[in-house]
């Protein structure tokens, strides 16, 4: 009789496998508060990861950490008409306190604009105050009314960007740097993640933004992931808090704003993007792990020999973990690591130490050959290089495969249906065929030049539409 799966496969039910990979990988849990999720050890460890890498590009594109409070004055959003039209539905707000009612109430962040531009207003009094660039780790909630873990989910992690500039150009050019310098730069550098640079439509458009700038990866299922956003505000929220600095030419001038975020979104995105029917596979660049040494037994020169091997590869630079928990079967620590989608287990029991090797596994490719311990610490590295190089391919070729051109909102719907994208002039789709796709719970999300790159204007001759079923 056939050994019953571990997971789900992803060809039978797709979400279940989405689920049933979290759960076996130990990654989440549900809260006990709807649409709330507890981030178990492993699963906050990647999101480390992603902080740290992305930390990094923030703070080389000049932006300092701030933080800011998390209760935010009603009245505060209220003064962007558009912004709080666009955050109703969504606002958890607070109206007791200290057992008492608030005299007014206040809103749980779902976003930090308003509460950040009352500090702006106050920080910026001169054009040699410009442009301040401030960028804050927090939770944000958003009252979610059809939660999935890490995709959507009612309170969740995340970095917002908030920026103040003299001029329209200086914010438009620092919101394309963020689009493309750090977050593209993350997520196909180190998420190995295959993204579409574009700019949202203006029914999709961040509310109270002019522009909205996005990153579109495609999933396992063919449907798409917003992976991060960047927002040109224009001087929407400028005028709403007064934000004002005295120009070189003595005269009181409204800043030019831009806001953008990436979130625990990006952990959901790098399980549908890379994970496979035995589990995740974590790109080595990313990986907290990037290779675990395994005892396959108990035996003390085994233990002594996966210590020593740890040993070396932390100091050629690799991340690496010894696994020499040998009252658990080994059989079950290799499908468990196999599920983390740790890149690389090196194995080792008394057969190697006779030979003088190791059983060298690579999760991202498949396979496994026993390769010479004294060969290891110089292998590795290449080894992890290679394996990162391959998700990317397969993410670029996934995509590209299932991304067809067409000329109607038929095929459109068809190919987004089909588990595809669909790529359409948008001169010949436009708002009302933008409509119509909604209708099929199908969406534009983002215009592209036709040349792929990033397009100057909404109705820039060429653009072209790409359409999918989204997450």
């Amino acid at each position: 009789m056939a050994k019953a799966p571990v997971l789900t496969p992803r060809a039978d039910d797709f979400p279940r496998w989405y689920q049933d990979l979290i759960n076996k990988a130990e990654l989440a849990d549900n809260g006990p508060v709807r649409g709330t999720m507890v981030i178990r050890p492993y699963g906050y460890g990647l999101w480390e990861r992603m902080q740290q890498e992305l930390d990094a590009r923030i703070k080389e594109a000049g932006a300092q950490n701030a933080y800011f409070p998390l209760f935010i004055p009603q009245s505060y959003l209220t003064r962007e008409a558009e912004h709080v039209e666009g955050f109703a539905p969504e606002l958890a707000v607070v109206t007791h306190g200290g057992g008492k009612e608030l005299e007014e109430p206040v809103v749980v962040r779902p976003t930090s604009e308003t509460i950040i531009n009352a500090s702006f207003s106050k920080w910026v009094q001169s054009y040699r105050d410009l442009p301040l660039l401030i960028n804050q780790w927090a939770n944000v909630v958003r009252w979610e009314m059809r939660p999935r873990v890490f995709l959507r989910t009612t309170e969740f992690l995340w970095q917002e960007g908030h920026t103040a500039h003299a001029t329209y150009e200086d914010a438009r050019d620092y919101a394309a740097y963020i689009h493309k310098e750090v977050y593209a730069d993350f997520m196909v550098d180190v998420l190995g993640t295959d993204v579409v640079l574009g700019r949202k439509t203006p029914s999709e458009r961040f509310a109270g933004a002019i522009n909205t700038l996005t990153l579109e990866g495609m999933m396992g299922d063919g449907k798409a992931l917003q992976m991060g956003t960047s927002h040109e505000l224009g001087q929407n929220f400028a005028k709403a808090f007064d934000t004002r600095y005295l120009s070189k030419d003595g005269k009181q001038e409204l800043v030019w704003q831009t806001s953008w975020g990436s979130s625990t979104r990006m952990v959901g995105g790098l399980i549908m993007s890379h994970g496979d029917d035995n589990g995740l596979r974590v790109p080595p660049r990313l990986a907290p792990v990037q290779v675990v040494v395994l005892a396959i037994k108990g035996d003390e020169a085994v233990l002594a020999k996966v210590r020593e091997i740890g040993d070396r590869l932390r100091a050629a630079g690799v991340r690496v973990q010894v696994d020499d928990r040998t009252d658990t079967p080994f059989g079950r620590r290799a499908v468990d690591w196999e599920l983390k989608g740790v890149p690389v287990r090196v194995e080792v029991g008394p057969r190697d130490l006779e030979s003088g090797t190791a059983m060298l596994a690579r999760r991202i490719p498949g396979g496994k050959e026993p390769v010479a311990v004294e060969a290891l610490a110089a292998l590795l590295p290449g080894v992890l290089e290679e394996d990162q190089a391959l998700l990317l391919r397969q993410s670029r070729e996934r995509r590209e495969s299932r991304t067809s051109d067409v000329s109607t909102t038929e095929e459109a719907v068809e190919a987004a249906v089909a588990g595809g994208w669909a790529r359409i002039p948008w001169a010949d789709l436009g708002e009302e065929g933008e409509a119509r796709l909604a209708e099929h719970a199908v969406t534009v999300r983002c215009l592209v030049a036709e040349d792929g790159s990033v397009p100057d204007t909404d109705d820039a001759p060429g653009n072209v539409a790409v359409v999918a079923r989204a997450y």
